[in-house]
């Protein structure tokens, strides 16, 4: 039955006039806004993950700006450094670092929160400053790690950098007082800017014998002016350690992303491009795998294949050896630069952290999944440069659980965050 000037509504269960026909409409939108609202706020990635913020430096003593990944012991604590905040004076005063020489600290879950305790706090001059790679356990259950500056020398054209860096141990003292902090700072090295290396960049590594390696982006060979940087080893020494350089570079800028090791004991690593040091009996040689710049640092697949990404142009790549040398693929090209070195997961799913791009510009944490037509990017989350923090400069570190870790140097309340996602 047709009733003239009337417009059932069914929502409301009510019959309308014509003037009443507008309000209709406009509740009707309203109700349609408010769904979607509901939805978009209460909605979770597409494959359940959980981003959450577990600390949030504010600046100051507990340090500011974290740069490097993360390592988890076996009871699930996480342990990292920040390259500023901590003490304030003498040569850690304000300047173009931030305020303060760094920490090293450790964030340990207590019941549903985690708590920092700041292990170590860098005073500047000779025990270091500012240090921008991870910490990580040396067979001795000992942290391990460097500083670009602090020690002694003059190193950096041109020459404003505050001592040549160093390499540093965090021992858990035997008998700790309650009251106070149980780690102590040993010194390893404090690197001159000569032949012995200058500013240590990238994470140290262990063979299986407990000696320690790493590389500087400067020191050297007189004949380079004492700039293209040397790999070295550490190997314990009446109660301390003794350095040996392995192997002085001749060209370039000098390695700053660390070195990894291969099943037969040889490392690689990248400078102005990706090189491998081959190892025979105490003497070492250079190959170059590739020979271009701007690779961060590598990690080995079980095959033996190697991954890595570049900055700034965000390419993703596999260098998989063969007869004839290693075979370049580039499997992605990300929107932004990454400057972290990748992680895989057991499934050989690669993850990583975008410094910048992303939906904000803030960078971004992701996945690739390798599949039948290629490499499918995922991302886990995309900073908004606020309490959620930005511009990440870390890797992702795993959990048993498969819960992924890592850090971003801004945003948070201030000075950065450690973050966590949860699948």
């Amino acid at each position: 039955m047709h009733s003239k000037g009337r417009f059932p509504n069914a929502m409301f269960g009510v019959t309308l006039r014509p003037e009443s026909a507008v309000v209709a409409i406009m509740l009707m939108l309203l109700f349609l806004v408010f769904v979607f609202l509901f939805l978009t706020l209460t909605a979770q990635p597409a494959e359940g993950q959980t981003f959450n913020v577990i600390y949030s430096f504010p600046g100051g003593a507990d340090g500011a700006s974290p740069q490097a990944g993360l390592t988890m012991d076996a009871a699930g604590n996480l342990y990292g450094t920040t390259e500023s905040g901590g003490y304030t004076g003498n040569d850690c005063q304000s300047n173009e670092y931030g305020d303060g020489c760094g920490t090293v600290f450790r964030l340990a879950k207590v019941s549903s929160r985690w708590v920092l305790t700041t292990l170590y706090t860098f005073q500047g001059g000779t025990d270091g400053m500012w240090p921008a790679a991870r910490v990580v356990f040396g067979p001795d259950g000992s942290l391990y790690g460097t500083t670009p500056q602090g020690g002694q020398g003059t190193c950096g054209p041109p020459y404003e950098f505050i001592g040549c860096g160093t390499v540093f141990q965090l021992q858990r003292s035997p008998a700790p007082i309650p009251t106070a902090n149980p780690w102590v700072h040993n010194m390893i090295h404090q690197f001159t800017g000569g032949t012995d290396g200058g500013i240590p960049g990238g994470d140290v590594a262990f063979d299986h014998a407990g000696n320690l390696y790493g590389v500087t982006a400067d020191g050297g060979l007189e004949s380079c002016g004492y700039e293209c940087g040397v790999a070295y080893e550490f190997f314990p020494f009446n109660d301390g350690w003794q350095e040996s350089v392995i192997y002085s570079f001749t060209a370039g800028t000098g390695p700053q992303s660390g070195v990894i090791f291969d099943r037969v004991g040889n490392l690689y690593g990248t400078d102005d491009s990706v090189f491998q040091l081959i190892r025979s009996g105490i003497q070492w040689t250079e190959k170059t795998i590739l020979q271009e710049g701007g690779w961060n640092g590598l990690i080995f697949d079980p095959s033996g294949n190697l991954y890595g990404s570049s900055y700034p142009d965000g390419s993703v790549f596999e260098l998989s050896p063969s007869e004839d040398g290693w075979i370049y693929t580039q499997l992605y090209q990300l929107n932004g630069g990454s400057r972290a070195a990748l992680s895989m997961d057991a499934a050989g799913n690669l993850y990583g952290t975008q410094f910048s791009g992303g939906a904000y510009e803030y960078g971004a944490v992701f996945r690739l999944t390798h599949g039948s037509g290629g490499w499918t990017y995922t991302s886990l989350h995309d900073f908004t440069g606020g309490t959620d923090g930005g511009y990440p400069l870390s890797n992702v570190t795993f959990d048993a659980d498969g819960d992924l870790y890592g850090t971003a140097e801004a945003g948070g309340s201030n000075d950065g965050v450690v973050w966590e996602i949860t699948p």
